[in-house]
């Protein structure tokens, strides 16, 4: 056998989202989200990118065209994904091979069957043959100075039909010159005892570099990658935020963040976990999915605390009740206020926001009533900080600050005999001694509300120029009565800077909508540092 010289690297983290977390139902990425992403992932300092597969599509052609010029990756390599040659043929003739060849990539990725069925009925040929298909491949792309991974499609299932000639692909990949031989969970069926169990053995029976690829149909994506890497696997393959098709791939983040956290292993460039709640929350904008609320490590609820008995321990000790500083992910604690808060919450969220209520137990005790009195009424405080604050606000000074005060607003909804025709609102109110009145229309009456509230107020208050209605959302509150039943609505609103919510309650959707819109404007003119009229 001819000795292969190998790079040294002793871990690999492999993304490929631009691949395989493309995938995902919902998810279509242009050439321009693709560099983007990459970019973002080259950032965060995975050592390989999976652009995907030139030659097969034109837009991962066009991919690694462009990648050649606009990228300047400073961590990463690019990695192109193709397939073993065809059976009956020669590497060096194979188009497909050329065409990743011709990709520029210094790193490429061959697919290649591991399940003996796999390879009868859907390549139609010999086991003999795949395994030449696969020694032939590799070789013909180490002779053109690539890099070359294998990833073993289905091997787990054929591990277990027939693990003699599962474990024979592997080995003939590894000899051929392949860096990594990658075993994967294609069908995402496998549990992670089952995992280390077989890694272990395919480690011990070839010798080859082992890596690992999960998908998560058992909800174990994270937890078979990790005991892959128990077991000796020294390079993992995941996507961002765990896209990929059916229910998705191992999640690069909480992956890296158990090895970097819990395994202590150094498998990004100093500073860069810093960077990962960040980096996720930008590559799901660019995806165009909500970022996940409760996802590990880098979700907004993942260091949020609600329970009062949670909160009497953070206040001595917030490592209490979390397992990591979430500074070290880029991440911030949080405390939610609620019927179930106590004086401790209270107290903590008071000094999240900048008020210090440790010295006035009264006070705290006042703030916890109060929001046990609101939420009875239908109010939460969990997704409104700005609501909070105002009512924390309200009872550090005893009084609400007002910018205006209101004389009455309302709103028409025109249907006219060829169907709906539009929404008008009038506000009339009082600021700095100025009466005013103002009409606004609108695609729904908050809208209209909210153009005639903005319309009255602008030439008082310039920075109300700035803020905009990011998200708007209505719950029909249980426990009511059909059309009669209480109504609550979260607003986001931003200025561009920050963003911030707030909440209403009401009898009907456009009353709680005004009570949400006056909270926001509200606060944003507190936090633009205006003072009070009123």
């Amino acid at each position: 056998m001819t000795e292969v010289t190998r790079t040294d690297d002793s871990f690999h983290v492999f993304d490929t989202t631009l691949r395989d977390g493309a995938q995902r139902e919902g998810i279509n990425l242009t050439v321009a989200d693709k560099l983007a992403i990459a970019r973002y992932l080259d950032e965060f300092g995975v050592g390989f990118i999976e652009g995907g597969w030139p030659g097969a599509n034109p837009r991962d052609t066009e991919f690694f065209a462009r990648a050649a010029t606009e990228l300047e990756l400073e961590h990463a390599q690019l990695v192109a994904f193709g397939a073993t040659r065809r059976a009956g043929g020669k590497a060096a003739e194979d188009p497909q091979l050329a065409a990743l060849v011709a990709s520029g990539a210094p790193v490429i990725t061959l697919v290649a069957k591991a399940h003996d069925r796999h390879v009868e009925l859907a390549l139609r040929t010999t086991l003999d043959e795949n395994l030449e298909m696969v020694r032939d491949s590799v070789e013909f792309l180490r002779s053109q100075g690539r890099r070359v991974f294998i990833d073993c499609e289905h091997f787990f299932d054929g591990y277990k039909a027939n693990p003699e000639y599962a474990v024979s692909v592997v080995r003939t990949a590894y000899e051929a010159g392949a860096d990594v031989v990658v075993l994967c969970d294609t069908n995402g069926g496998m549990l992670p005892a089952g995992v280390r169990e077989a890694v272990a053995d395919v480690l011990a029976r070839t010798g080859a570099r082992l890596g690992i690829h999960a998908q998560d149909d058992t909800g174990c994506a994270v937890a078979n990658t990790l005991a892959a890497v128990d077991a000796g696997a020294t390079h993992v393959q995941c996507t961002a935020n765990g896209y990929g098709e059916r229910v998705g791939n191992a999640n690069l983040f909480p992956v890296v963040g158990a090895l970097e956290i819990k395994y202590d292993r150094r498998v990004l460039p100093a500073g860069r976990l810093a960077e990962m709640t960040r980096i996720s929350h930008a590559i799901a904008e660019l995806v165009n999915l909500t970022p996940s609320t409760h996802q590990p490590y880098v979700g907004f609820s993942a260091f949020a605390h609600k329970a009062g008995l949670h909160a009497s321990a953070i206040k001595v000790d917030p490592d209490l009740y979390q397992h990591i500083d979430p500074e070290r992910v880029g991440n911030t604690m949080r405390m939610l206020v609620s019927d179930m808060a106590g004086r401790a919450s209270v107290e903590l969220k008071g000094r999240e926001l900048g008020y210090d209520l440790s010295s006035d137990r009264d006070l705290a005790g006042r703030v916890v009533a109060k929001v046990k009195q609101q939420e009875n009424l239908g109010y939460t405080y969990e997704s409104a900080d700005a609501s909070f604050e105002l009512l924390l606000r309200d009872e550090v000074r005893g009084s609400r600050d007002r910018f205006y005060t209101l004389e009455s607003w309302r709103t028409i909804s025109e249907q006219g005999p060829k169907g709906f025709t539009g929404n008008e609102a009038t506000v009339k109110l009082w600021a700095k001694g100025e009466r005013r009145i103002a009409t606004g229309e609108g695609n729904g009456p908050v809208n209209a509300l909210d153009q005639a509230l903005r319309a009255a107020l602008e030439g008082i208050y310039p920075p109300l120029a700035t803020f905009e209605l990011v998200d708007y959302k209505v719950r029909i509150l249980e426990g009511q009565h059909g059309t009669g039943s209480k109504t609550r609505v979260l607003i986001e609103s931003t200025d561009g800077a920050a963003s911030w919510s707030t909440v209403g309650v009401a009898d009907n959707v456009v009353a709680a909508s005004w009570l949400a819109l006056e909270d926001a404007y509200t606060y944003g003119l507190i936090r633009a540092g205006l003072e009070p009229a009123e």
